[in-house]
C-alpha cells in the first residue's frame, strides 16, 4: 500500500520527471524525495523508476498506476479550488427574505449585479411582508432578512440599511407634480391609494393625517408598493408608498415627490443572533450597503 505521502512524491516524480523537480515542487529536498521513494518501492517490491540518460523513466508498473493516482489528485484540486471559491464568496448560496417593495427593488438590483462575476453562486430570495421576513429570520429559514421598523424580537440583532420617507408617486401631469414637495393637507381633494390597514407602513401615513386632521380619500388599498405605483400611473390617484422601487424601474411619465411633514421610514437588515455568518453573504451585506448609498439609475 502507498500511503498519501508516498503518492505525492510519486505524482511530483511522473509529471517532473525527476527527483529534483520533484522536490521543487514539494518545495521539500532531493534527499528527502529519494528517501520517500526508496521507501516506497521497497514496501511495494518492485520498481517504479529506472534512471535513463539523466532521468527518471518510469516502468510499466509505474505507468500502470499512474492513472489513478492523477485521479486523486485531481480530485485533491478541485477540493482546493472550491475551498478557493468558498473563501472568495464566489460559490455557495445566499439565502435572502425581503420585504416586496425591497425585494423587488434595490435588492433585486444588488443581486443581480453581485452575481455578474459569481457565475456559480446561487441566490434563495423570498418576497413577504416584514412580518413573515422577522419569522423566516427567527427560524433560520434565511441568513439574511430586509424589511421596515419597527422590528422587535430578542432573537434577531438589526442594522438600519437605509431611512427614506413615503412619497407621493403620481402622473407627471397631475397638478401636483409641479410642487417641489407635497403638504398632507394638499391631498385633501384627491383620490389616495396606499397600504392596507394591517400593513405597518400605513400607521405612520394614517398618523400624518389624523395630525392634519383629515380624513385621507383612500380608494384603493394594496400590500404591494407596485401595485400602488402601477395604479397611479394608470391614473386611479396619487401612491403614497415608499419610493425605493420607483428608483430602480422605469415607469413612465411617473415622478416622486415628498411628502410634508415627512414619514420616516427605515429599512433594516435582520439576522439571527446565533446564526453563522458565511463570508459570501458579508460581501453580499457590502455590495447591498453600496448599491444602497449609489444615487443610480
Amino acid at each position: 500500500m502507498m500511503n498519501l505521502r508516498q503518492m505525492e512524491v510519486f505524482y511530483a516524480v511522473m509529471r517532473s520527471g525527476s527527483v529534483s523537480g520533484a522536490a521543487r515542487m514539494l518545495n521539500v529536498t532531493q534527499p528527502a524525495v529519494s528517501a520517500i521513494l526508496k521507501h516506497c518501492e521497497s514496501q511495494l517490491k518492485m520498481k517504479l523508476f529506472v534512471p535513463v540518460a539523466g532521468r527518471l523513466q518510469p516502468t510499466p508498473e509505474a505507468n500502470a498506476i499512474f492513472p489513478d493516482i492523477a485521479a486523486v489528485f485531481g480530485r485533491l484540486d478541485a477540493v482546493k479550488r472550491l475551498t478557493k471559491d468558498l473563501v472568495g464568496g464566489r460559490l455557495g448560496t445566499l439565502s435572502v427574505a425581503a420585504a416586496f417593495p425591497i425585494a423587488n427593488g434595490v435588492l433585486a438590483r444588488a443581486a443581480a449585479t453581485f452575481l455578474s462575476d459569481r457565475p456559480h453562486l446561487r441566490i434563495a430570495l423570498q418576497s413577504l411582508t416584514s412580518r413573515q421576513v422577522l419569522d423566516r429570520v427567527i427560524n433560520r429559514e434565511v441568513e439574511l432578512g430586509a424589511a421596515y421598523e419597527p422590528i422587535v424580537s430578542p432573537e434577531v440583532q438589526t442594522e438600519v440599511l437605509a431611512t427614506a420617507s413615503i412619497a407621493c408617486i403620481l402622473r407627471n401631469d397631475h397638478p401636483l407634480a409641479a410642487q417641489d414637495s407635497i403638504r398632507v393637507r394638499d391631498l385633501e381633494p384627491y383620490p389616495l391609494l396606499s397600504y392596507r390597514l394591517d400593513s405597518t407602513l400605513w400607521l405612520g401615513i394614517d398618523r400624518a393625517f389624523n395630525q392634519a386632521g383629515i380624513v385621507p380619500n383612500v380608494v384603493v388599498r394594496f400590500g404591494m408598493s407596485l401595485t400602488g405605483m402601477m395604479l397611479a400611473h394608470f391614473g386611479a390617484g396619487i401612491a403614497l408608498v415608499e419610493p425605493f422601487l420607483l428608483k430602480d424601474m422605469d415607469i413612465p411619465d411617473m415622478v416622486a415627490r415628498p411628502l410634508v411633514p415627512p414619514i420616516e421610514l427605515k429599512t433594516v437588515l435582520i439576522r439571527h443572533r446565533s446564526a453563522p455568518r458565511s463570508e459570501v453573504m458579508e460581501d453580499f451585506i457590502s455590495h447591498l450597503k453600496t448599491i444602497v448609498a449609489d444615487p443610480a439609475p
